[in-house]
């Protein structure tokens, strides 16, 4: 392993003691990206809500309905405060970053788009930053464009420069690939996209999590991003969005609690008229009854990371990034290509590994027999994958605050062992 000295922002150990599933199963977990393991905490505060105040929000006057309201209500606080929201009204939760931009681009197209007018994504979208974008080319004219990537798996700002024009209303980009790694400079992205008047949307799935993000200094319109993600529980997601422009757009969807006033007129058993009124932001967006539970263990795990330090949580996966691509390099570079920038500094936590005539899937499945979890195929990012030449898939490990050495030389020496048997 060479003269390698690592020192690393976050106490793994201390860590660890707070997520029962990794000190039980005794796992390697490697597949963050896709989903993150929940602290005791977290467990704990949605077990609290149904123990102790489980009743619906916004319904009832009585005392467990207030409290209820509250929680759901002071967790919108909790995250617009750890984005640096202008205000908790600008947080709609959702069931997922994958709703949140299908409501967005439904209620973009609804208010701002028109045939002919431009979406710009870039050729390195999870399919949720993509499929929205090409159901409104399908059902309403939206042109689409796709921006590449260089050599090393860097955004190609020249082209996105290029393909921008007064008809381009919507610049929607990952701030972080979940299959590259690749930070994009979010800043330069929305500088370019408000030269021509564009909205700026932001997948930040693979970016919240793992480093600090303030939406107001990033100068975007619209971000969105996953609880699961952030320790969290799933079917819980947040799309952000500027207050005046949020309250421009029309709900998605449509039922109770997003609206203050409905009224109808009737004759002959035939509705001719009608009147509605919205609720205010955010619950214009929040149609039926929400997942309650979710948004108090949201704001709870969003506190735990508020405890560690954003910066510290960053800086640790910094460190482990660099060290897995240094071991890599040292021991596979003949048998392996790692997809992305080649500094752990340009990157997120995780790396996406293609190999000459072996199915990730084979590798990923014998390394769950020595109990490493990571992750095989094309990531829902399958263009990516065939734009890069890669048509197998790849295996994918991503790291996290409970990630250590020992799990990276676990993984590594798990890969190694693999490849010789697969090889031979």
């Amino acid at each position: 392993m060479g003269d390698w000295c690592l020192s690393l922002a976050l106490n793994v150990n201390v860590i660890r003691e707070d997520f029962p599933l990794i000190k039980d199963r005794k796992i390697v977990y490697l597949d963050n990206a896709a989903t993150t393991q929940k602290p005791i905490q977290v467990i704990n505060a949605i077990s609290n809500y149904y123990m102790k105040f489980n009743a619906n929000i916004h319904r009832g006057l009585y005392e467990l309905s207030q409290e209820a309201s509250k929680l759901y209500e002071e967790a919108h606080g909790v995250v617009a405060k750890f984005i640096n929201a202008g205000s908790w009204e600008e947080v709609v939760f959702t069931r997922n970053a994958t709703e949140g931009i299908n409501i967005l681009a439904q209620a973009l197209v609804n208010r701002y788009l028109k045939p002919g007018d431009e979406v710009v994504i870039s050729i390195m979208e999870h399919h949720s930053n993509m499929l929205p974008w090409i159901r409104l080319s399908e059902t309403y004219g939206v042109k689409v464009k796709v921006v590449g990537i260089d050599s090393d798996g860097l955004l190609d700002y020249d082209e996105l420069s290029n393909v921008l024009t007064p008809r381009t209303k919507v610049v929607s980009i990952t701030h972080a690939s979940n299959v590259l790694g690749t930070l994009n400079d979010v800043r330069r992205i929305a500088k370019l996209g408000h030269e021509v008047d564009a909205l700026v949307v932001v997948d930040g799935a693979q970016s919240v999590p793992h480093l600090p993000v303030n939406v107001r200094e990033l100068d975007v319109d619209f971000m969105v991003f996953s609880g699961h993600k952030m320790l969290g529980p799933t079917g819980i997601g947040v799309l952000w969005g500027r207050k005046d422009l949020l309250e421009d757009l029309p709900p998605v969807l449509q039922g109770g609690d997003m609206i203050k006033y409905v009224g109808i007129e009737v004759k002959g058993g035939v509705l001719i008229n009608h009147r509605i009124i919205y609720n205010d932001l955010p619950w214009k967006f929040e149609a039926g009854t929400p997942n309650i539970a979710g948004g108090i263990g949201l704001a709870e795990a969003v506190n735990y990371l508020i405890r560690l330090g954003m910066e510290e949580v960053r800086a640790h996966e910094v460190e482990l990034t660099r060290y897995a691509l240094r071991r890599l390099d040292e021991t596979l570079k003949d048998d392996i290509k790692i997809l992305g920038p080649k500094h752990p500094e340009l990157r997120s936590g995780l790396i996406s590994i293609a190999f000459k005539g072996i199915n990730p899937h084979v590798v990923a499945s014998l390394m769950s027999t020595k109990n490493i979890a990571v992750r095989s195929g094309y990531h829902c990012a399958q263009p990516l994958h065939e734009y890069l030449g890669v048509y197998d898939g790849t295996l994918r490990a991503s790291f996290y605050i409970y990630n250590d050495v020992d799990d990276i030389n676990a993984f590594i020496s798990s890969l190694e062992e693999v490849i010789n048997v697969l090889s031979k």
